[in-house]
């Protein structure tokens, strides 16, 4: 828990809940902060099985994954390339293109590319959301209602990671569905007063939950499908959680795939498990009991080459 990067205090407080809630069904569970020397900190430590407790960049994107594969540990969530992949929102978005799944429509733009936004907004108009191409837990998100507006806003979300994603404004319900393995365990749409559900809205209070999502019933189950749909295209493992706008105009489009979902006191993937019967610490086990490392294909032994020396004669 822990970690590099700006969501190093949601991380905290995850790492903590479910430390807690380990030990009380019985685990030996070992708090490790992530950092710079996290190699030998489970170098040091007899470690059976990793609870990923990260979110963001350097923890939610195949970095850690990838160590902890190389070190051999079985960990909880999605594998290194899934991870990656759901992380940079832009490539994600792609993906889900190629699957039939609606995304808003957008653009992406590096932190030295700001003098070609007038050219590469076009005519996506305004207002839009702009916030880190990777990244989480709304940090670096804005509603954007001018052209004004627009080069301070990519500036702030490049901060994070150094690209910004500019998408159409998509006025509707936030939804968002709770994934464990190959099962939708429920829905949450959240509401609240401004016109996003930002970073100070998510995690200081201020927003209503309303579970499952008031959508009909056949919608909410096209919305879930999307859901599966959306994490099997990412090749997501584990628990995760897939955000949706649900429109107005009665269409549905996937924002993100959250691969390491929080799971604070004020998360929604706890308050959907708990609607679906699935208390805290039952919660935790079953994400744990999925713990795993990503099957490769090695060979046995090196395979044989007969390697002949050419001695080339001169002349």
């Amino acid at each position: 828990m822990g970690g590099w990067g700006e969501e190093r205090d949601v991380s905290m407080r995850t790492g903590e809940a479910v430390a807690t809630a380990l030990e009380a069904n019985g685990h030996v569970v070992t708090r490790v902060l992530a950092g710079a020397n996290l190699d030998q900190a489970l170098r040091s430590n007899p470690v059976d099985v990793a609870f990923l407790a990260l979110h963001g960049r350097m923890g939610e994107d195949g970095k850690v994954q990838g160590l902890l594969e190389v070190l051999g540990i079985p960990y909880t969530g999605s594998g290194v390339l899934a991870s990656a992949l759901a992380m940079n929102k832009r490539v994600a978005k792609a993906i889900f293109r190629q699957h039939n799944l609606a995304t808003p429509v957008g653009y992406s733009v590096r932190a030295d590319e700001l003098a070609s936004l007038d050219a590469r907004h076009c005519d996506l108009g305004f207002p839009c959301v702009v916030k880190p191409a990777s990244g989480g837990s709304s940090v670096g998100m804005q509603l954007v209602h001018t052209f004004e507006q627009l080069g301070p806003a990519v500036a702030e979300a490049c901060r994070y990671g150094g690209e910004a994603l500019v998408e159409r404004f998509v006025k509707g319900k936030e939804v968002t569905v709770a994934v464990l393995g190959e099962r939708v365990l429920g829905s949450c749409e959240v509401g609240y007063a401004g016109s996003t559900f930002d970073h100070t809205t998510k995690y200081q209070g201020g927003a209503r939950y309303h579970l499952p999502a008031r959508l009909s019933a056949t919608r909410l189950a096209n919305v879930e499908a999307m859901a599966l749909a959306a994490a099997r295209a990412l090749g997501c493992t584990g628990a995760c959680r897939v955000d949706f706008i649900c429109s107005d105009t009665a269409n549905d489009v996937v924002l993100e795939v959250n691969t390491l979902p929080g799971m604070t006191p004020l998360s929604l993937l706890p308050r959907i498990a708990a609607k679906a019967g699935l208390g805290f610490g039952a919660l935790c086990e079953a994400i744990l009991s999925l713990a795993a490392n990503e099957p490769v294909d090695v060979l046995q032994t090196a395979p044989a080459f007969t390697v002949t020396a050419l001695e080339r004669s001169a002349g």
